[in-house]
């Protein structure tokens, strides 16, 4: 029996988590069951060389606006053309336009990937979802929150499954001296030697509440005089955030580094790791911090409870408390040897419950569902 045809398409393959899971994905499969491609429809990225590497075949559509009538006839005649046994699908610009060309009655299955609790949607994208329904195979969400989220949504139950996001493992923080680990910071940024530091990993959006991180730093200042806030990327609200350390004078302790493409080698440079979002889905930066062995602090909602352990791998902050933010940090500095016990914990939930190898199962799974369904309907 030849190998199954997986049509893989996302809008981009930028360095973010739905495409790093992606290319885990594609580049994962066993070869000898799937046959694999990926579409993307606006652009290539940085994971365009993975792909390539391991020669996974990559299409870019060239797509313009946010509606692209040429964009939709390309893929269409693509879909024809290579006739996928199962598309899947990443993002709501790649799960709007498969389902508009396939799915539903005598065409390809679709899969949709959902990868947040997406309350940003507006009251038109959410109505697409459920009108497209009918031409969904599945709806694959990255949490159970999210499943939950569009269970809400009327999306069938019966159709919902859950596949966490698959990590990496790499060489633990603790593998680093802390000689060479001084050394590395102030190469990167100017820290001095001995420094208390906590990282964010993420876009600089209103989601993420960076403020009450910055927040939480204007508060540690008061017991302690060596701790520094590195937060790695880019995103609209920056430039305020800049603005707001000077005013509140703690821009030397406040390090905005921008984006990066060596998030592995910053990692292990931090003490803690803080995210402090609104929603989120399931955070690729929160399991990349814990695969290398960091402490988390994390907001208390419910996909970062699918990840963190509250005083196990890290603690579950209420949304919006900076001061609880604070002693939780300070907690982790003046105990190394529990931060060390509780990044270890989280390391290893990592390995044991979120590799690669079994997300890529969970999918594996999904697809000869589908498929099989397609067989026998």
């Amino acid at each position: 029996m030849p190998p199954a045809r997986v049509l893989l398409v996302i809008p981009t393959l930028d360095r973010s988590g739905a495409e790093k899971q992606l290319t885990l994905l594609a580049t994962g499969l066993p070869r000898d069951q799937f046959d694999v491609r990926v579409v993307a429809l606006t652009r290539g990225g940085p994971y365009a060389e993975n792909l390539e590497r391991h020669g996974v075949p990559l299409t870019v559509l060239g797509k313009r606006w946010k509606f692209d009538p040429l964009c939709l006839w390309k893929l269409s005649r693509l879909i024809k053309t290579w006739n996928p046994d199962v598309i899947h699908t990443w993002l709501f610009a790649a799960n709007s336009y498969a389902r508009m060309v396939a799915g539903g009655s005598q065409r390809p299955p679709v899969i949709v990937s959902e990868r947040c609790v997406d309350t940003w949607k507006s009251g038109w994208q959410l109505g697409l979802d459920r009108f497209q329904i009918p031409r969904t195979a599945r709806l694959v969400g990255n949490s159970q929150s999210v499943a939950d989220f569009y269970r809400g949504q009327q999306f069938p139950a019966d159709r919902i499954r859950v596949v966490p996001n698959g990590i990496e493992l790499p060489a633990p923080a603790s593998d680093l001296a802390a000689e060479e680990r001084d050394r590395q910071r102030a190469e990167l940024c100017g820290l001095p030697a001995g420094a208390k530091v906590l990282g964010f990993v993420g876009r600089l959006a209103r989601q993420k509440r960076v403020l009450d991180l910055i927040w939480m730093l204007v508060l540690l200042e008061n017991v302690r005089d060596d701790v520094y806030l590195l937060l790695v990327g880019d995103g609209p609200e920056r430039e305020w955030l800049e603005r707001f350390a000077r005013d509140l004078d703690v821009e030397s302790k406040v390090i905005f580094l921008g984006h990066r493409q060596d998030i592995p080698a910053i990692l292990p440079l931090l003490d803690v790791f803080c995210l402090a979002s609104d929603f989120e889905g399931m955070s690729n930066s929160v399991m990349e911090a814990m695969a290398v062995g960091l402490p988390v602090l994390a907001s208390d909602i419910a996909p970062n409870r699918e990840l963190v352990v509250d005083g196990e791998t890290g603690y579950l902050i209420p949304v919006g408390d900076r001061a609880a933010y604070a002693r939780a940090a300070l907690s982790l500095f003046e105990r190394p040897d529990m931060a060390q016990r509780i990044g270890a914990n989280g390391r290893e939930r990592m390995a044991t419950e979120f590799s690669v190898g079994q997300m890529n199962q969970g999918y594996v799974g999904i697809y000869q569902e589908v498929i099989a369904e397609r067989k026998t309907g």
